[in-house]
């Protein structure tokens, strides 16, 4: 995995790795520099009062809300409702298939 593809996109769900919310999904609002990023999830954590982490401490998932992403580069902004339907919709369909693809019928 080169440096690029360790680097988050905007509206892409992140998972926590280090610090109190570790093990929580998160969405990410703005990347700051190629350091940090901006996360929210719109419970905790909203869209007002976003939390800024190092991007070694989370780790990308393969889910980008292009509801999350549209609202952000079109306005700059989006809602807390957004990202919670964001953070819904991933759980439920890839956190879900995780978990079918761990049972081994044997």
């Amino acid at each position: 995995m080169n440096e690029a593809d360790s680097i988050p996109r905007i509206g892409q769900v992140v998972r926590i790795l280090q610090g109190r919310e570790a093990g929580q999904y998160a969405i990410v609002l703005k990347l700051i520099d190629d350091r940090y990023a901006l996360l929210a999830d719109g419970e905790k954590r909203k869209y007002d009062r976003p939390k800024k982490k190092n991007l070694y401490h989370i780790e990308a998932m393969e889910f980008i809300s292009p509801e999350v992403q549209n609202s952000l580069l079109e306005t700059g902004r989006v809602t807390n409702g957004k990202l919670r339907f964001a953070l819904t919709k991933f759980m439920n369909e890839i956190v879900t298939d995780l978990k079918k693809g761990d049972q081994h019928d044997g």
